[in-house]
């Protein structure tokens, strides 16, 4: 399965509760941290919700792979 990297790269201050409880939800709980999850339909509309707050790459298999082993 595809996994997501996903960066909490701007700050929820002014924003609504709603979206800081998604962005609770995927995880963050400091600006410009990291956290990989898998690419779910789930993941993906938070991730919709909130894109202005975030930046998203999408994870190789073979990195994927890699992180397992090592």
């Amino acid at each position: 399965m595809a996994r997501l990297r996903i960066t909490y790269s701007k700050s929820a201050i002014g924003y609504t509760v709603r979206q800081k409880a998604t962005v609770k939800a995927l995880g963050f709980t400091h600006l410009n941290q990291t956290v990989e999850h898998d690419d779910t339909p789930s993941i993906r509309g938070m991730i919709n919700r909130i894109s202005h707050l975030l930046t998203v790459e999408e994870v190789a298999a073979q990195e994927v792979a890699a992180e397992k082993v090592g």
